[in-house]
């Protein structure tokens, strides 16, 4: 299979969707947890009432953890499997969360104007169409209204990223490579704090590598205003937690978060 429809990323995710749902819900997905989402907390401002769309929700926790900060919200992903995960979530624990299956970067179903604000969080890297979901984004927002999101830092996490070691084995340096290689690949890999004895078939998760300047002229055309971009490091605690998180500490960055306006 390839990668390159949408149809092709949801089969992936409809495949992966049991397994990682188990996973993150068990903690395994420590980046998640203790580093990407709450970067990303506090990169928003307060959301309390506002009206707000989670562009690609996966199962649904960091969508739980958005209406837990005072919004109201929807959630859509490409996958059925994951919004079934997440529906169940929302039936056991009701947050007034609305879910629905719909690629991101098409036409959802709703209205014109319909939302104060679109997030998503470490999502938008794995669509093959990031131009379709930022002219989406910019329909569904009011005048005013913003989006904001995390993804993968494209300078960085490129395809032919290694970490380089010194004669001792500790880690000096990331080297990165192949950054204008924009051919869409799947990677397969399992969570790395899952016990080493368990056997599960590894995540096939389609990647779309892009520059820097995809993302922010993407964002401009679709008619955006950026309002601010921060490369957030993993906080003291985090490394202390998951020392393995040093490394984008010190040495590159791992996230890159956006923040962007429709003008009023």
């Amino acid at each position: 299979m390839t990668d390159g429809s949408h149809a092709e990323v949801a089969a992936r995710w409809n495949a992966n969707a049991d397994q990682w749902t188990r996973d993150v819900r068990d903690g395994y997905d420590v980046y998640r947890d203790r580093f990407t989402f709450p970067a990303f907390q506090e990169f928003l401002p307060p959301l309390g009432g506002l009206e707000i769309i989670d562009f690609g929700c996966g199962e649904g926790t960091n969508t739980r953890r958005l209406a837990r900060m005072g919004a109201r919200l929807t959630g859509i992903d490409i996958s059925e499997r994951l919004i079934d995960h997440a529906r169940r979530a929302e039936e056991a624990d009701p947050l007034g969360i609305s879910y629905k299956v719909s690629s991101y970067s098409a036409d959802t179903g709703f209205p014109d104007a319909s939302f104060d604000a679109v997030l998503s969080t470490m999502a938008l890297m794995d669509g093959p169409d990031f131009e379709g979901a930022m002219k989406e984004a910019y329909r569904l927002l009011r005048p005013g209204g913003f989006i904001a999101f995390s993804v993968l830092h494209p300078c960085f996490i490129t395809p032919g990223l290694h970490w380089e070691k010194d004669r001792e084995g500790a880690t000096v340096a990331l080297c990165v490579s192949n950054y204008f290689d924009r051919t869409s690949f799947t990677e397969h890999w399992r969570f790395g704090d899952r016990p080493k004895d368990e056997e599960v078939v590894p995540f096939a998760v389609p990647r779309f590598p892009r520059t820097i300047s995809d993302y922010l002229n993407a964002i401009a055309a679709a008619g955006f205003r950026i309002r601010r971009i921060e490369e957030p490091q993993p906080s003291p605690e985090a490394c202390d937690a998951v020392p393995r998180f040093a490394r984008w500490r010190d040495l590159a960055a791992f996230l890159l978060l956006v923040m962007a306006e429709r003008p009023a």
